[in-house]
């Protein structure tokens, strides 16, 4: 199996074939009457050619075709007449075949290089995901048509065959009208889409009206035992992305460290995108370690390897229209605790001795990675990035975290511009208060969503009340009602009071069952108690029409979701997935997630759970509008200062002025743009990593001759009793220096 790094996008890599999709299986008939299925659509299986109506070809389908599959039409047919006898003629049929060829070379392709092929958004298309016509793309390509080498595809959609880098095939499966753009002398084209009701990538999302229905890549950058548990389990003793790299370290016959590049090349390919945008989705949710950009010396981490295979992912989704959601899910020090944050332990982020020092490197990765992704090569495809995952807000403070936000806000604002089309949304998570604690927060800051992740499963329950009770609306139990009430509320109610909010992650767990979920060592998850949610072949059809409604009902509710996650690694000991509640890829594959999302619409109104419903208009600074970056004086009275005081964790009687901090010295690591075999048109520019030019701000690093505390475990270590160095001034972290846009 090749381990070699994608210096070139185009390097060959042997990937274990994924699972196919259960293709038997038909598509869920929606819930909303203007999606109600037709007798064709309803009995077909997905690859059948025979009465889908974009199967005609496997090439783009017409504007037409886009709009039948996204709302379910039938083509009226004149009533027959009797047939002619010359209809029997071979002659006549010749002639018939003869005209029909000189009529598809005249029109048809006419039409598919001048009008399909450029991939404008059609009015068409607008009306059927209610964004609007046109608009011209904020970077990047995908306006023009250059010549491609000859026996290239650039394009396609349901039915057409894609060859891998590797050179293997699959048939990209896609009943919605998706099509996909691939062109070596345009490798930025954004012209693809994955649905006939979401805007193409030069197009503009327009929130409120477009609504997000993604997935998490979990498990493929940041390693977490319950998704990949075959790592875990071949070094016992790994709880963490800490502890598995350095026994992984150690284990040099097995290939050390250089496993991790082997996982990093397999566990999500090509195909996977492509069946994301088959199954209706949209948007990907992408966790990525901080160390894709650097480690220091004291971290066991792998650095730098992973973010060619961050871009590779991000050029799939380029290539099937798939916007993507960039998360900065680990954070030096850790933010959490968790064992997704690097370590598990302690929380060393804005909290305790090091908590200073911690941020000035997580404020300086999240500078480097805005400066990346605002590039115009990449601006449309990563519209959001997420720059801190899941901080713990109770450890660390409200007041902290928002001065955090605020001085983020300000630095990102200054590298992109204000304003709609200047750079990606900020998401910042809910820190486990709710979403309701968020209201008001910096008002008139320039594009901040609030991001959620509502679970049952780690609420303090055990297996709960049963979800396996019936079929249709009786099915579910209590769950789907409950995920309606519990959810659709405040999400709704958000919206208004905060501005964007979106549930950067839900999944079908009810319960807290599945191997190594709570943990490596936490076996009750994993025990006898919960057998049966560990093997979903033991699941019977109201298991699964409990899941399937269940889902519907938290789809329906949370409105704009990630699901979490994608797809879970097989146990070494089972050969199978320990956790399926978790895998959306298993559960299209099985029965128990829907294989249109849109079925879920109107699902809690269905179960007759009617709250607060948010009308899709928000207020103009919050997309991007007229006031946008003009914050509150009382926000920017109250957070405006930074560092926060106090910062908790601190022995008591501490001074905070003595805290360590960082000196702003050191070359900035910036990430490299990707380059690509064969080379694309010499017109074509990658970038250099670095939007803003103006920004020349040096990297934190320790300073000379001064000691610093364990960073990853410094909440209980001795305060400084004297500055080091001497003469620097009270007051440790200042904004890092940037061009105002």
């Amino acid at each position: 199996m090749s381990t070699s790094r994608p210096d070139s996008l185009a390097d060959p890599f042997l990937t274990a074939p994924n699972t196919p999709l259960n293709l038997s299986q038909s598509l869920e008939p929606p819930r909303a009457s203007y999606l109600s299925s037709t007798p064709e659509t309803a009995t077909s299986p997905r690859d059948s050619y025979a009465d889908t109506p974009d199967n005609v070809s496997p090439l783009v389908p017409e504007n037409e075709k886009r709009d039948a599959v996204a709302y379910g039409q039938e083509s009226r047919a004149e009533p027959g007449l009797k047939k002619r006898s010359i209809l029997r003629r071979p002659l006549f049929w010749l002639i018939a075949f003869a005209v029909l060829t000189v009529v598809v070379l005249a029109i048809v392709l006419p039409v598919y290089f001048v009008v399909i092929k450029p991939h404008n958004y059609s009015t068409n298309g607008a009306s059927a995901g209610g964004a609007p016509a046109g608009g011209a793309p904020a970077g990047g390509s995908g306006s023009g048509n250059p010549t491609s080498p000859p026996g290239t595809t650039t394009t396609g959609g349901n039915g057409s065959i894609i060859k891998m880098a590797d050179g293997t095939t699959f048939t990209y499966l896609n009943p919605f009208g998706g099509i996909w753009v691939d062109n070596p002398n345009d490798p930025f084209n954004n012209g693809a889409y994955p649905n006939s009701w979401t805007p193409p990538l030069n197009s503009s999302w327009t929130w409120g009206v477009n609504k997000i229905y993604g997935v998490n890549i979990g498990g493929l950058f940041v390693l977490e035992p319950f998704i990949t548990p075959a790592l875990y389990q071949k070094y016992p003793g790994a709880v963490d992305e800490w502890t598995l790299s350095t026994l992984m370290a150690a284990d040099t016959a097995s290939g050390g460290l250089q496993q991790l590049e082997t996982h990093y090349s397999t566990f999500i390919t090509e195909q996977d995108i492509a069946e994301i945008a088959g199954a209706g989705l949209n948007w990907i949710r992408l966790p990525i370690p901080f160390w894709a950009i650097e480690k220091w010396d004291f971290e066991p981490f792998l650095e730098k390897v992973c973010w060619p295979y961050i871009l590779r992912v991000l050029q799939w989704a380029r290539k099937y229209g798939i916007r993507v959601n960039l998360d900065l899910h680990t954070i030096p020090g850790s933010q959490n605790g968790y064992n997704h944050s690097g370590k598990l332990g302690s929380i060393n982020f804005l909290n305790g001795v090091m908590g200073l020092a911690n941020a000035q490197r997580a404020l300086d990765y999240i500078r480097i990675i805005t400066e990346f992704i605002s590039q115009p090569e990449w601006v449309n495809v990563v519209p959001v990035f997420s720059i801190v995952n899941e901080a713990l807000v109770s450890t660390i403070g409200t007041d902290q975290i928002t001065a955090f936000y605020l001085l983020a806000h300000d630095m990102i604002r200054n590298i992109t511009g204000y304003g709609e089309g200047h750079g990606p949304y900020i998401a910042i998570h809910d820190g486990f208060l709710g979403t309701a604690a968020w209201a008001n927060f910096l008002q008139g800051s320039d594009r901040i969503i609030l991001d959620t992740h509502p679970y049952f499963a780690f609420d303090g329950q055990s297996i709960g009340p049963p979800i396996a009770t019936g079929t249709g609306l009786s099915a579910g139990g209590i769950w789907p009602q409950q995920a309606c009430n519990a959810w659709g509320p405040g999400i709704n109610t958000s919206q208004t009071a905060f501005g964007v909010t979106i549930a950067g992650e839900f999944s079908d767990g009810y319960n807290d069952c599945g191997l190594y979920l709570t943990g490596v060592g936490n076996t009750a998850s994993y025990g006898t108690s919960c057998s049966l949610f560990l093997d979903s072949s033991q699941w019977n059809d109201t298991m699964k029409a409990g899941l399937y409604e269940f889902t519907l009902a938290s789809m329906d509710a949370l409105q704009n979701w990630f699901f979490w996650t994608w797809k879970v690694g097989n146990s070494s000991t089972t050969n199978s997935v320990q956790s399926p509640l978790w895998s959306y890829q298993l559960g299209l594959q099985h029965g128990w997630i829907p294989t249109d999302p849109r079925a879920a619409i109107g699902t809690c109104a269905a179960l007759g759970e009617i709250g607060p419903q948010f009308d899709g208009v928000y207020q103009a600074y919050q997309t991007g509008g007229p006031g946008a970056g003009t914050i509150v004086a009382a926000s920017v009275t109250s957070y405006g200062q930074y560092p926060p005081t106090p910062i908790n964790g601190l022995p008591l009687g501490a001074i905070q002025s003595l805290l360590p901090t960082y000196t702003s010295t050191s070359a900035v690591p910036t990430l490299p743009p990707p380059t690509f075999s064969p080379s694309p048109s010499p017109s074509v520019s990658a970038g250099n990593g670095w939007f803003d030019s103006g920004d020349t701000g040096l990297a934190p690093t320790q300073v000379q001759g001064c000691t610093y505390p364990n960073a990853w475990d410094a909440v209980s270590s001795a305060m400084p009793t004297a500055l080091c160095p001497s003469t620097r001034g009270v007051t440790p972290v200042t904004t890092p220096p940037s061009s105002t846009a």
